[in-house]
């Protein structure tokens, strides 16, 4: 919630489209929708929102896994094909349309696979619920047509395979992802010869069965996200399979006879354990795409080199050191991925592939790039972070569609001058190297949309860059810049500005021109002052200020109605800013590390509040003024830095809304009693305090998820905190816990914690059961007198020995069985109400009680429980 965490509200990305496209392939099948998955943001953000030279262009309205084969013409055109196999987000079609036909794209749910799973293909595994059905329809699940029939049982907690929904007729399409199924023990092979999709992603599956040859028709089966070792010989009778996803499973060697699928399109066999590929890979001949990423490669397979129609290769996340020269032979590679591999240098023959449009080499080992680059006239995306250059050829100019080329975290102290012929350069990323000075020549880059220079060593932006009328997005973060550039103040696009870590002392009158900005981050600067000239920003939904050296805020901070967070930590301010009040739009406000006393009762007019930092500040006491806010959901008052609080007022329980609260830190001896009508808390953190004690109402905490209550002073837990059914994970170190011990507790587990307090009530219960009988058998008539008036025992007329015919030992147990049920009011355990009963006898000298109770403890520590 800090300024150095950021914003829970980022402003809409409105320039970051090129990321949805970066490897991204298009299927169009029924159940399949297009989506897309961030696989490289360094590779793609902040581009314009409709690239103009898109990698792939897909065909709409045709079947493309069937167009080429079913209809018995001669295969299409490179050119078509590609359009066909294009960028990886799977295509909508309707499951109503029969194959080859022209199909209406239908409204989809798109679920995005793993950020890190980076294949054009993922995009392919993640099957899309698509058709538009009947309410009727969905609730069963199914989509009826005469001869084509959808059956969605995703994520509906099935352990075995559904084996009687089978028995319909017209089952081609079937979906049974995020389920436990495990085998498919029972299934009549015989119910499932109609299918020519199966879906079963992020199941239990440990293995396929033989049978999975008798399934002619198939032509997508996807099982990814499993627990497959082997594949069987059998799946290479799948003559009409076209995808084939087994990522991330246990797969160590290659799949046998896969080299007889003739037909195959899309294999996916990411995030596995292959060392080796073999020899017989090339005799996939119609293969397009392939997936090697996150395996355990340590050389270039050479049979990859003759895949004649392969269109894009992942063997990122491996551990390659270098290219061989058979890599010429892949003429038609359009996208190659060798991110986070150990490459040294480039094979000369690499830059023979002059069909390449996205080469991605991040995280690599390279030192220096062939001047031969000039070849790649159809590259678009060129991606060299995280490596050794400490310069780029010349002849990258020669690369006229280059849209997109990220240098970030290398050695540059320059760009090559030609860098700005570039004409359909949108993306710029130098971040992280040694660059003193951008060029003058930037204003070039007329189609420039995001630029970004953080962590080098620029001392100023020349005024040329007014002229890249279309930036949308601008990072400068940690430079040497010690006035604000005012040519960015006259781009009419640019919506996201971060100068943080600079030496800006001031703010032009300019930046009032840049009423478009949405996102402007100042923080780890020089400034004295909230400038006046900032609140003409009317729009601007993000602003940070924070670590500068800001007394106050102007009234006309009113104007900035749009303001949804403000960052303003580690400042001067000792008194908080009243204007900051008018701020009705204001979610998140950070207002830690500086020197506030007192928050004023205006901060209520702040009605949709939701985050609130005012950590390390110098409250005399808890600000009772913010639990008006009842639109709160965060609130962080952790004083590591600041005056420690000591208490928490009880009407924080008007905070309804709350879900995380931050009390870390203070010196907070009491949790409030009404605690538990928190009743939306997930998080509390409540370490380094001196806490004693669990009032009632804690263990109403049904949400709460995360505890900390380390470093108090908690001898005892309450036996139900059973009853926090929702706590994932506690810590209850450096307290000195006796009940349980704090063995029990250094495992971190509820259940453990919780069955050890429970069998403790128990022994607890019993324990002071015979201690009650001790009293009542040993104790005298005088004796029980002086215990009833220490422990305020009401002595009825019948209690009295002249009147009663009861014993003595029958009166004395059945008094201090009343006095136990007279104390479940209180919030006491049994074995506090026996400390309770040994100090009374302590102090009225029944000391040959206390011999007997004495012993009593002593035999029951002996036994282990």
């Amino acid at each position: 919630m800090s300024g150095k965490e950021g914003s829970s509200e980022e402003p809409e990305d409105h320039a970051g489209e090129l990321r949805k496209g970066s490897r991204s392939l298009s299927l169009e099948e029924p159940g399949f929708s297009q989506g897309t998955v961030d696989v490289s943001q360094e590779a793609s953000d902040a581009l314009e929102e409709k690239p103009s030279s898109p990698v792939y262009t897909p065909a709409p309205g045709r079947d493309t896994l069937d167009s080429a084969s079913s209809s018995g013409s001669k295969p299409k055109g490179d050119e078509e094909t590609n359009r066909q196999v294009s960028e990886a987000s799977p295509g909508d079609a309707s499951p109503r349309s029969k194959p080859g036909t022209a199909q209406n794209s239908s409204s989809s749910v798109n679920e995005t696979a793993d950020s890190q799973v980076s294949a054009d293909f993922l995009l392919c595994e993640t099957v899309r619920k698509a058709s538009p059905q009947t309410p009727e329809e969905n609730q069963q699940g199914l989509d009826f047509e005469s001869d084509n029939f959808t059956v969605h049982l995703e994520a509906k907690g099935l352990q075995e395979f559904p084996k009687d929904i089978l028995k319909i007729k017209y089952v081609k399409y079937l979906y049974l992802d995020k389920n436990q199924i495990r085998t498919f023990q029972g299934t009549d092979p015989g119910d499932l010869r109609g299918l020519e999709i199966l879906s079963l992603q992020e199941n239990e599956l440990s293995s396929l069965p033989s049978e999975i040859q008798l399934l002619h028709n198939l032509r997508i089966l996807n099982v990814s996200h499993n627990q497959i070792a082997h594949i069987p010989k059998e799946l290479s009778q799948l003559g009409n399979i076209r995808q084939l996803f087994l990522s991330n499973n246990y797969i160590e060697t290659f799949p046998s006879d896969l080299e007889s699928l003739g037909n195959l399109e899309i294999l996916s066999l990411g995030r596995n354990k292959m060392r080796y590929i073999p020899d017989t890979l090339p005799s996939l001949k119609n293969l397009k795409v392939l997936s090697l990423e996150y395996n355990q490669l340590t050389i270039f397979p050479k049979s990859l080199c003759f895949l004649p129609k392969l269109i894009s290769l992942n063997l990122t996340g491996n551990l390659i050191e270098s290219l061989p020269k058979e890599i010429r032979g892949l003429k038609h590679l359009e996208k190659l991925f060798l991110d986070h591999n150990k490459l040294t240098f480039l094979a000369v023959e690499i830059f023979q592939l002059f069909k390449i449009k996205e080469l991605q080499l991040a995280d690599n080992k390279l030192e220096l790039i062939s001047h031969k680059i000039e070849n790649f006239k159809e590259l678009r995306v060129l991606i060299l972070d995280k490596n050794l250059l400490k310069n780029i050829p010349e002849k990258i100019s020669s690369c006229g569609m280059l849209e997109c080329l990220s240098l970030s975290d290398n050695k540059l102290s320059d760009l090559p001058k030609t860098i700005y012929k570039l004409k359909n350069l949108r993306k710029l990323h130098v971040n992280r190297n040694n660059i003193v000075k951008i060029a003058e020549d930037i204003s070039h880059l007329n189609k420039m949309c995001s630029l970004e220079f953080s962590g080098n060593l620029i001392t100023d932006v020349p005024i040329e860059i007014k002229n890249c009328r279309k930036i949308t997005k601008v990072e400068l973060n940690y430079n040497k810049i010690i006035y604000f550039p005012v040519g960015l103040c006259a781009l009419e696009s640019l919506y996201y500005l971060s100068f943080s870590g600079n030496y800006i002392s001031e703010i032009p009158v300019d930046i009032s021109f840049s009423n478009q900005l949405l996102h402007l981050a100042l923080n780890q600067n020089k400034l004295l002052i909230f400038s006046e000239h900032l609140c003409s920003l009317i729009n601007l939904r993000y602003l940070d200020l924070g670590k500068n050296q800001i007394r106050k805020v102007p009234p006309s901070v009113s104007k900035m109605v749009s303001l949804h967070v403000l960052i303003l930590y580690s400042n001067k301010f000792e008194t908080f800013p009243v204007e900051l009040c008018t701020l009705e739009n204001l979610q998140v406000l950070d207002f830690s590390e500086n020197q506030l006393q007192r928050v004023p009762s205006e901060i209520c007019n702040l009605k949709g509040i939701q985050k609130l930092n005012f950590s390390s500040n110098q409250f005399i006491y808890f600000p009772v003024e913010l639990c008006q806010l009842q639109s709160l959901e965060e609130l962080n008052m952790s004083q590591i830095n600041g005056r420690k609080l000591t208490r928490i007022p009880e009407e924080l329980s008007n905070m309804t809304q709350l879900k995380n609260l931050d009390i870390s830190n203070n010196a907070i001896r009491e949790i409030p009693k009404k605690m538990g009508e928190l009743r939306s808390l997930v998080n509390l953190y409540a370490q380094n305090n001196q806490i004693s004690y669990l009032p009632p109402s804690f263990l109403s905490l049904n949400n709460l998820q995360q505890l900390n209550l380390s470093g108090n002073n908690l001898t005892a837990l309450p036996g139900a905190i059973c009853n926090l059914s929702s706590l994932k994970e506690i810590n209850f170190d450096d307290n000195p816990l006796l009940r349980p011990p704090m063995e029990i507790c250094k495992g971190k587990q509820l259940y453990t914690i919780a069955r050890y307090l429970q069998r403790a009530d128990e022994r607890d219960e019993k324990i002071l059961e015979k201690t009650f009988k001790i009293v009542a058998n040993n104790i005298t008539e005088t004796n029980f007198v002086f215990l009833c008036q220490k422990m305020n025992l009401p002595i009825s007329d019948t209690d009295m020995p002249t009147k009663s015919t009861v014993s003595l030992n029958e009166r004395v147990y059945q008094a201090l069985v009343k006095w136990k049920m007279e104390s479940n009011n209180l919030p006491l355990t049994a074995a506090a109400l026996k400390d309770q009963l040994v100090r009374a006898l302590t102090m009225i000298g029944a000391y040959e009680i206390m011999d007997k109770i004495t012993a009593l403890n002593l035999f029951t520590r002996a036994i282990k429980f």
